[in-house]
């Protein structure tokens, strides 16, 4: 049996308590945890383990806490990120557990993040969002559920309009070039960039004979 002889709150982390064995440092503890404890009570080695093995539960459910801070993420993700850090396997399991019920890791959530993301940032072709997906550890029916309703033509189409903007006054040939190998990178087929650019260069056409005649009639 061991005393506890202290109780000291960690410096850097008020969250935390140092727990001081017999006069010597022990381990330490969330404060939550900590403050079933008091000073001058006896532990055996077996409650001891146990509360070693609680605090790792709990570092290792924080760790998950602040990977999920910066932005969603599958579960694989959150699995490979624990893993990475050493956390058993029962604790990785036990932390998932509590992250899905309270809705901080779910899947399906994800991935309509993630497609929605891209679409209004970075679009993709359908083919690019199931590549990046299934690297995200998701199950393909969670993909393709998700997936089910992404036109890749029009999305192709609102991409190239705006990037179109960015290479008015090119040549036709320089233009669709460039316009092709912009929605070449973003995953779409050749078909779909076909069709595109030439919709594409006839509207920018359309758009700069518009504003020549205002130009025109301005003058």
């Amino acid at each position: 049996m061991k005393q506890i002889t202290a109780l000291v709150a960690q410096k850097r982390n008020r969250h935390r308590v140092n727990v001081f064995l017999d006069g010597r440092f022990a381990f330490g503890l969330t404060a939550i945890e900590a403050a079933r404890l008091h000073v001058g009570q006896t532990l055996s080695d077996e409650e001891i383990a146990e509360l070693r093995k609680r605090d790792a539960l709990e570092a290792a459910h924080e760790r998950a806490l602040h990977f999920l801070s910066f932005r969603p993420r599958s579960a694989s993700e959150v699995q490979r990120y624990l893993e990475s850090r050493g956390v058993s396997a029962e604790h990785i399991q036990q932390v998932m557990e509590r992250l899905a019920r309270v809705g901080l890791v779910d899947d399906v959530a994800f991935a309509r993040f993630w497609v929605e993301n891209r679409e209004q940032f970075r679009p993709r072709s359908v083919r690019a969002l199931r590549y990046e997906l299934r690297h995200k550890g998701l199950a393909p029916e969670t993909i393709e559920a998700v997936l089910a309703g992404h036109d890749d033509l029009a999305v192709a189409l609102e991409a190239a309009r705006s990037q179109a903007r960015r290479l008015r006054g090119l040549a036709q040939r320089d233009f669709q070039r460039r316009l092709g190998q912009f929605l070449a990178r973003r995953g779409f087929d050749y078909e779909t960039i076909t069709e595109v650019v030439q919709r594409t260069w006839a509207e920018s056409e359309h758009d700069l004979a518009d504003d020549e005649r205002h130009m025109t009639d301005d003058g």
